[in-house]
């Protein structure tokens, strides 16, 4: 059996000029990143504001399981069997991360017949949004403690100094450190932190900025410390806005590639959905949504962090309306969330997809309480059995929930064709009423407490002191209105990875709450979570090499 990576190699690229004359794009609205990849220009954005909107479809997924779901692969797919179907559609997607590309789970193209090409370049530098981004973050860092060092004008107390530095790679070793070391001249010693680059408020507000202008606003309101006084102290105090957008002004634009089927996609920014709000741009959706007659874009995780985030931040505040929801999820991982052992996934136990349908059962829920239709979808592996998937179908049809299988690892395009035509079935005769979960005038913590015990299931919310104590100082600072980010494991409904299914009678403990005032979102840290990852006993790193060629394997 071909690797991703091999099935990427082989495949013939169109020159991505080709590419935008079928999506209707003029060459010269394009700016060349070498064949097969280009961003688009500012004029071009500004000329699709005319154009009138197609369908938002988004797609989401159950938890993730070591078994495997296949959110990104089947929104490539779908795509692709649009285009079997003669159907204009446009995909928009998130860039990977270094992170996670080079620690546990490898690239993030797709998989198999349902990729966006060039996938090794998109995996690994792509046209360098997330470099821009991690040198705005950590200039905006250099300009903060060169202000103390020159005599610390605007009275920066030292001991509430919140910003960080990142990088876009998983290292443990740099969460915590102390800095400033050595002689007078070397800066004031205090400890610092690093977070990933795509949890950078930087990354965030690339995502979030509607164009040049919104992006410095957003970026003159970060907040990076507080005085003596308990005032908060910006970026624009610093004045380091200017430069920091110098820097992002390119990586706001857009990237355009193809699929192994050359259906267009446009890849651009990549929050995580754990520890950010996990979507694309709000840019990218937008230009895609006046591109084609669908958009069908992704949000990261499972649908208790990747769909939330994406309805009540992305949406609520670009005033998105999506249409359709598409939840993945897989035989396997059901069986999983059963309590089967990975080992003994292939085997059929009807029983254990009985006990562990209900991750399923929740997340469909979580969707219908926004008020748009959902289609569910299994991808397909060999191991599953009829009767399995009858018992899934039976579930979800039993819930107003439509259903179709999905083959497009296996086939692209023509893998999809059954989801796509449940997709378009859905959109003509089920209408999207689509609601945000809370209020924005509701108070921080009635919107913890909305998301905790309403899409995740908990019994109830606790708040560490501390937690309660910036909640209130939040308020008092004029940020209560923001929608809420939370910031919990990816790997259960609750804030403990290891209570699979559908957990009930737990409770979210939140530790810690600060603002991302930029971003316009409030983020609220809930177990254990870290804002920088480390990386595995056996990273995926070790199995990458490059050959004489400059051919590189293992990626994934």
């Amino acid at each position: 059996m071909k690797t991703d990576i091999e099935i990427a190699q082989e495949a013939k690229l169109k020159p991505i000029t080709e590419i935008a004359a079928a999506a209707g794009i003029p060459g010269e609205e394009l700016e060349l990143y070498g064949r097969y990849k280009a961003k688009l220009s500012d004029t071009y954005l500004k000329r699709l504001e005319e154009q009138p909107d197609g369908k938002l479809i988004l797609v989401t997924a159950i938890n993730p399981t070591p078994a495997g779901e296949g959110k990104t692969t089947t929104t490539v797919g779908l795509g692709q069997a649009f285009g079997k179907l003669g159907k204009n559609a446009v995909i928009a997607l998130r860039e990977p991360s270094l992170g996670p590309c080079f620690g546990l789970k490898g690239g993030a193209a797709g998989g198999g017949y349902a990729q966006v090409v060039p996938m090794e370049e998109l995996n690994l530098h792509f046209t360098g949004d997330f470099h821009a981004v991690t040198s705005a973050n950590n200039l905006l860092a250099a300009l903060l403690d060169n202000h103390i060092q020159q005599g610390n004008a605007l009275g920066i107390d030292t001991r509430q100094i919140v910003w960080k530095r990142c990088e876009d790679m998983n290292d443990r070793a740099l969460r915590n450190i102390v800095i400033g070391m050595g002689g007078k001249s070397d800066g004031f010693v205090r400890e610092d932190h690093f977070i990933i680059t795509v949890a950078s408020e930087i990354m965030a507000i690339l995502c979030l900025a509607a164009d040049m202008k919104d992006l410095k606003e957003r970026l003159s309101r970060v907040v990076v410390a507080y005085s003596y006084s308990g005032e908060p102290v910006t970026a624009g105090d610093l004045q380091a806005v200017g430069a920091m957008a110098a820097l992002l002004k390119d990586a706001m634009k857009p990237n355009l590639i193809q699929t192994l089927e050359h259906t267009p996609a446009l890849v651009h920014g990549g929050p995580f959905a754990n520890i950010a709000h996990g979507c694309n741009s709000v840019r990218a959706t937008k230009a895609a949504l006046k591109m084609a007659d669908y958009c069908i874009t992704e949000a990261g995780f499972g649908a208790d962090l990747g769909a939330e985030k994406f309805f009540d931040i992305k949406c609520n505040m670009a005033g998105l309306k999506p249409d359709a929801a598409v939840l993945v999820a897989t035989v396997r991982a059901l069986k999983y969330n059963g309590g089967v052992p990975k080992a003994d996934l292939n085997q059929e136990n009807l029983e254990a997809l009985h006990k562990g349908i209900v991750n399923l059962e929740k997340h469909m829920e979580n969707l219908q309480k926004y008020g748009v239709p959902v289609v569910v979808t299994l991808n397909a592996f060999v191991s599953d059995t009829e009767r399995e998937l009858e018992f899934v179908k039976n579930f979800c049809e039993s819930r107003d929930c439509a259903f179709a299988l999905s083959r497009v690892w296996e086939k692209g395009g023509e893998g999809g064709i059954e989801l796509a035509e449940k997709v378009l079935e859905t959109l003509e005769h089920k209408e999207s009423h689509f609601r945000v979960l809370y209020e924005n005038d509701q108070s921080l913590r009635e919107k913890i407490e909305k998301v905790a015990c309403e899409i995740y299931g908990a019994g109830g919310v606790t708040f560490t002191p501390a937690a309660l104590k910036q909640m209130k100082n939040l308020e008092k600072l004029g940020y209560g209105s923001f929608p809420v980010c939370m910031a919990k494991n990816p790997y259960s409904l609750s804030d403990d990875p290891a209570l699979l299914g559908r957990p009930v009678g737990f409770e979210i403990n939140v530790r810690e709450v600060y603002v991302s005032a930029g971003a316009g979102f409030v983020v609220a840290l809930t177990g254990a979570v870290m804002t920088m990852p480390g990386l595995p006993v056996e990273p995926a790193a070790c199995r990458i090499d490059v050959d004489d060629e400059g051919k590189i394997t293992g990626l994934f």
